[in-house]
Order: C-alpha cells, then sequence, then structure tokens
C-alpha cells in the first residue's frame, strides 16, 4: 500500500558523530587518519520510518572545508528547522529551500539529502536506485587506495592484496613529502609492481604548474596508469595545461563541486576522468546530474570516496551503479578499512567488485550497539 501524505511527513532529525577506528592508518598529503570522524543523520517520518544518511570527509577541513563537527551545528541549527513537518518525496523542493538558507556546506546537505532518499524509498519499499532511474550495473569494480607511505610498505600491501584475488587496481597517495623525493617513491613502487597492476597516483592538489609539468611525465614514464589532480582545485586552466602535456589521462576531483566547475572543466577539456564523490557535491541528485554532462561530454566519472562506513558506501554504491556516466570503476574500498563497521550486515566485496544491496531504501541497517559504542559524547574530542 502506497503511503499516505502525512506518513512520510518529517517527524525529527537527529545527528550522531562517531569516531571509527581504522584497520590501519591511512595518510593524506596533510593529515593521517587512525579513526575517522562521520557524523550520522537519522530523518523519521510521522509513519516511523527512519531514512539514515552520512556526513564524512577525508581527515577534517583541510579537504572540503567542512568537518563532522560544523556539519552537526550547520544541520541542527540551520537545516533541519526547515525539513520538520514536511514530506520526504519532495527533495528537490526541500533541497533548494535548505540552498536559499545555507549556501555552500555541500558535505551537511548530502547527509541530510540522502537521508531523505532512504526514508522515502523504505517508505515505499524499493531500493534508494529505483529513484534515480533504476539499475545501469549491479556491481561496480574497486581500486585498493594506499596512504602516502614508505615505498617498501606500500609494495608488500599490493603484493598480499595481488596475492589475495581481490583488487587488480591500486592508488597511490602522494603531496606529504618534497616532490622530487614523491617521484622516486612512487618511481620504485612503478618498478615492481607496473606489470603486475594498474597503478594510479593522487596528489591532493599539493603541486604546483611547473613542478607538475617537470616531474609528472616521469610518472608516466614509469608506468602510471592516472594522475589525479595535482593542482589546487580551483586551478581549471593549470590542469587543462598538465592534461594537454601528459601521455596518460588526468583526473579531475578537488576541481568538481558545482554545475560550474564542471562546465570549465568541460570547456578546457582539463581532465579525461572526473572523480565523483557523492559526498562532496550536495547530494544523489546533483551527482547524477553532474556525471550526465560530464557523459555528454565524453567524460566518464570515477566513483571516489571519502572513507565512508558501510552506509555511506552504500549511498556511493547506489550512485554508481545507477548512474550510466560512472564507467571508470570505483574506489569504495572504505568498509575494508574500519576496524570495525557500524551496519549490520557488511556490503558484499567479490572478485574486486562491489556489489549494490537489493533491499529498500540503501539496503543497510545501522547497528545501534556500534553506534553506542563508537558514539562521541560532546561536539568535540576529548
Amino acid at each position: 500500500m502506497s503511503p499516505t501524505h502525512d506518513d512520510v511527513l518529517v517527524e525529527s532529525i537527529e545527528t550522531v558523530i562517531l569516531d571509527v577506528p581504522l584497520r590501519r592508518p591511512h595518510k593524506f598529503a596533510r593529515v593521517t587518519l587512525h579513526a575517522q570522524p562521520v557524523l550520522l543523520v537519522f530523518v523519521r517520518t510521522r509513519a516511523g520510518i527512519v531514512g539514515t544518511g552520512e556526513g564524512v570527509v577525508p581527515g577534517g577541513p583541510w579537504w572540503g572545508g567542512e568537518s563532522v563537527e560544523s556539519m552537526k551545528v550547520t544541520i541542527d541549527t540551520y537545516i533541519a528547522p526547515l525539513l520538520h513537518g514536511r514530506p520526504v518525496d519532495r527533495i528537490d523542493d526541500l533541497m533548494r529551500d535548505v540552498t536559499d538558507h545555507v549556501a555552500a556546506n555541500l558535505y551537511a546537505k548530502t547527509a541530510v539529502e540522502v537521508a531523505l532518499h532512504d526514508a522515502w524509498a523504505r517508505s515505499l519499499g524499493v531500493p534508494v536506485h529505483t529513484l534515480l532511474g533504476g539499475l545501469a550495473r549491479d556491481r561496480i569494480e574497486v581500486t585498493w587506495a594506499l596512504g602516502a607511505e614508505p615505498a617498501g610498505v606500500v609494495v608488500d600491501e599490493i603484493q598480499r592484496i595481488l596475492a589475495s584475488g581481490d583488487h587488480r587496481s591500486f592508488k597511490l597517495k602522494m603531496g606529504a613529502l618534497d616532490p622530487a623525493d614523491d617521484i622516486d617513491r612512487i618511481a620504485a613502487i612503478a618498478e615492481k609492481m607496473s606489470s603486475s597492476a594498474s597503478l594510479r597516483v593522487d596528489l591532493n592538489a599539493r603541486w604546483d604548474l611547473p613542478t607538475s609539468l617537470r616531474l609528472l611525465p616521469r610518472l608516466a614514464a614509469a608506468g602510471i596508469d592516472l594522475i589525479e589532480q595535482p593542482v589546487p582545485g580551483d586551478q581549471i586552466d593549470a590542469l587543462a595545461e598538465i592534461n594537454h602535456a601528459l601521455p596518460v589521462p588526468v583526473m579531475a576531483d578537488e576541481s568538481l563541486r558545482t554545475s560550474q566547475d564542471a562546465l570549465r572543466l568541460v570547456r578546457t577539456r582539463a581532465a579525461d576522468v572526473w572523480s565523483m564523490k557523492l559526498t562532496k557535491v550536495g547530494g544523489f541528485r546533483r551527482a547524477r546530474d553532474l556525471v550526465a554532462l560530464g557523459a555528454a561530454a565524453g567524460i566518464p566519472c570515477h566513483a571516489g570516496t571519502s572513507i565512508e562506513t558501510g552506509l555511506g558506501t552504500a549511498a556511493s554504491l547506489h550512485l554508481a551503479c545507477a548512474a550510466p556516466g560512472i564507467t571508470w570503476g570505483s574506489e569504495l574500498f572504505g568498509p575494508l578499512l574500519f576496524a570495525e563497521d557500524i551496519i549490520a550486515e557488511p556490503l558484499r566485496f567479490a572478485a574486486g567488485h562491489l556489489h549494490v544491496p537489493t533491499g529498500p531504501g540503501l539496503g543497510v541497517t545501522v547497528d545501534p550497539e556500534a553506534v553506542r559504542a563508537l558514539r562521541r559524547r560532546g561536539l568535540t574530542r576529548d
């Protein structure tokens, strides 16, 4: 039976911060993660349906300007009051009002928008991907990402994972060292592993244009298959110059958050691939539109990660499997990095692929015991 109008009205919105430990440290250009801070958003309808979304950034505000702490305050103070008593099946209308009152804050908006989709889909008894147009695929290949660790540590981890048969492509973080030393480190890894696996690098927007033009051709010659975001996100003209100079694909990540960013990337042909992180663009609908824009320009998308739990990864997976233009695989390995996850039943990883859940909503259920154990008692860490 279809839900009534009153059934889908928002009754309450709750936010909870968790600190979820990792199996091993994960080193970005500026920070090293030992535990991932996560914001959960619970949207409860008048009929008792609960939709859940996740707000997460890779290690704090250094990457996108937001943190779980800022997301919680923004949602509790400014976004939740706008949604109370309104229907979850009017998502475009709701998010338009949110954007009118809250500029930027795309990570916070994603957490809310995903929770609204989850609640709406659960009220209908259908998977979220149905609301996005249905499945284009039911699984997606997963690239394993490694931190900016010494070459020997990285080679050992790649060899172990290759031996397991779980992954064949790997992304290596750069940007934490002097550029010349970083190039030597990656070249040493590529010398040992490029014949056995696909290797990509991510510079997290740490280099300038001259350094990139001088050093990145050496990575291409060493056997690196793809180079992600060498320069700051707003330097799209510089990214274009690098892309035109290199014989391997360049991927845009920090340069892609809005439709205006996408149009600039298309006009300048600044990247051959776009990293589509659901978290960074404001939710399913904005992400779907950006993927379609790229596809219209002949630019494929890759499903990126902000190191989400099983919940956030499930959301990204629904997008990745529903959007036809996401044809460059994914980096949705987040749940495998956590020492413990927050969903009752794990997502299915098999033979290097992640399979989309088939149940209603996101198809996963948050484990209340895990939430109680990992919940942060105050706004900030002790």
